[in-house]
């Protein structure tokens, strides 16, 4: 069969098309003889209907799908025979011009663009480091510490690191505002979460002493009724706690999962964890960096189909995220078109990917998916559970036979393109987003 594909803006094409009349007859016909064999209708025992009957309740029906099935054949059998790699969707369009005893009609769809090929050689790319030492674990020993605080009540000035309860009211031009005031409200000074002025205001009050003060609110406040306005705050001081941070021994290693309280023990699982975690962050970091580069480096045209349903898929990721959050989605519409630019990046990279998989043979390895996934077991209480879990599900293995993939791009294009080492400190590498 000849394919006869018209070109049209990028990569859309249109293909005509035709089917034969008879055909579409001659199955509408048989499908309503099979339906006639069941079909229910008042007066008459199933199987007796007579086909007239059923010809006039089910006929148009009947007569949409067999259409709707010879076109989709027809235009399977073309883009098949013409080796046509079709991206999306097609539009059915009616078109002029049918032979006698034809339907015509003309497809249009996208193709997938034609990727030239990526030499990594020219390349440049950042592969990046990070060393855990003493000083990272005592900094982790130090956050667990923290987060098992207790809290001694005092009768000095309130300063940083301390725990004040308050009452406040808040007012602009002397009128209190909603959501202004509290009781009983604790604050961690020096931690950042409430405004400098209010937190400024707070620092050196003692038990029982009342304070008034002024606090400005920035131009950017997520409250827009308090935006850029000053106001007033009446503050009552209840206590100051100061805290009480564990002792690092055996009580503290048992309280973080270590049985016999040996405290090296403890800041070798410690250890452990710190390791994996920057490795997982080194990768993704490598990772996001060689794609970024791997993406600018190949221009191509996007199937417009794809970038819709990836915007479409983000978008309803977006959703369920708020959803999940307690919003109403349906007061807050989340456009697809919203998604738009990282719906592109995502449908090149996938292209690009895949191009470079199928090229340079980067397929996944069975050995490679297991690694992986026993990599990922590590973290968690029963190891050889999770490894089961993972083999015993197709959808949680093939998310991690993509994983493996990508990883194999990132090491091919390490190999083959030209790569700077660089050093990053462990603040430095938890701070960077991904």
């Amino acid at each position: 069969m000849t394919v006869e594909m018209e070109n049209l803006e990028g990569l859309e094409r249109r293909l005509p098309l035709s089917i034969p009349v008879a055909d579409v007859n001659k199955e509408v016909e048989a499908r309503l003889r099979k339906l006639a064999r069941t079909v229910k209708m008042p007066g008459f025992r199933p199987g007796k209907v007579p086909l007239k009957l059923v010809q006039q309740s089910y006929g148009s029906q009947v007569n949409a799908e067999v259409i709707g099935d010879a076109v989709g054949k027809a235009f399977n059998d073309a883009v098949n025979a013409g080796s046509v790699r079709v991206a999306g969707q097609p539009r059915i369009e009616p078109r002029d011009g049918a032979a006698e005893g034809e339907f015509a009609f003309s497809a249009v769809f996208e193709v997938y663009p034609e990727i030239a090929a990526v030499d990594p050689a020219g390349l440049q790319f950042e592969k990046v480091s990070c060393a855990i030492g003493d000083a990272e674990i005592d900094k982790t020993v130090d956050v667990l510490r923290k987060q098992r605080v207790s809290w001694a009540e005092v009768a000095r000035a309130a300063q940083d690191g301390d725990q004040v309860t308050i009452d406040f009211v808040g007012s602009i031009d002397g009128v209190a505002f909603q959501g202004g005031s509290g009781e009983n409200f604790s604050v961690v000074l020096g931690e950042g979460r409430m405004l400098p002025d209010f937190e400024a205001g707070i620092k050196g009050g003692k038990p029982d002493e009342k304070r008034t003060f002024p606090v400005a609110f920035p131009a950017d406040y997520g409250a827009s009724e308090l935006a850029g306005k000053q106001a007033s705050f009446d503050v009552t001081v209840r206590k100051v706690e100061e805290p009480i941070l564990p002792t690092v021994d055996a009580e503290f290693a048992k309280a973080l999962g270590v049985e016999d309280g040996d405290v090296q023990k403890m800041r070798d699982d410690i250890r452990k964890n710190l390791e994996r975690e920057v490795g997982q962050r080194i990768r993704g970091r490598i990772k996001s960096g060689v794609m970024e580069v791997l993406a600018s480096s190949a221009g191509f045209d996007l199937p417009k189909a794809l970038v819709a349903a990836e915007g479409e898929a983000l978008a309803d990721r977006a959703r369920q995220d708020l959803a999940a959050r307690g919003m109403n989605v349906k007061d807050l519409p989340v456009p697809a078109d919203a998604f738009k630019e990282q719906a592109e990046r995502r449908v090149r990279l996938g292209l690009l990917v895949g191009e470079l998989v199928e090229k340079n043979d980067l397929r996944a390895k069975p050995d490679q998916i297991r690694k992986q996934i026993e990599e990922f077991s590590q973290a968690y209480e029963n190891p050889a559970e999770v490894v089961r879990y993972y083999f015993s599900d197709r959808d949680r293995l093939a998310e991690v036979e993509a994983l493996v993939v990508e990883q194999n791009v990132v090491d091919w294009a390490l190999e083959k393109g030209q790569v700077t080492e660089k050093a990053l400190t462990f603040d430095e590498l938890m701070s960077a987003a991904g």
